[in-house]
């Protein structure tokens, strides 16, 4: 499966954001993912094996539990690809970090005139 069939799908996407903080059990995925998607457990246990088998997500016993974790060397593997792309967006990134940066400026002299005077 391709990377981006993989992290097509909404529930699996929302999967990584959680995992993103850290291990999380099985059951804890379940129950987020069950609250927001009305997936069954056994949706969910489909998911993460998605995830697990092309590599985005890690499991190790611990016990009987089962903890999930990202993998984020075929996140690098998306971003080196994307990195094609950036061209298109990162001037205007740049362009509106420059007039924010205009903005606070000219609210920080104009707040500096209005105040009154010591």
């Amino acid at each position: 499966m391709h990377a981006f069939d993989v992290l097509g799908d909404p529930v699996r996407r929302r999967i990584l954001e959680l995992l993103v903080d850290g291990e999380m059990t099985a059951g804890e995925v379940s129950e987020v993912i069950r609250g927001e998607f009305g997936i069954s457990q056994p949706g969910v246990s489909q998911h993460l094996k998605v995830l697990r088998e092309n590599g985005f997500a890690t499991v190790r016993p611990e016990g009987a539990r089962r903890l999930y974790a990202v993998n984020s060397e075929p996140l690098r593997d998306i971003d080196a690809w994307l990195d094609r792309f950036r061209r298109f967006w990162t001037p205007r990134l740049d362009a509106l970090a420059t007039e924010l940066a205009r903005g606070k400026r000219e609210r920080r002299l104009r707040e500096a005139e209005e105040a009154p005077d010591p």
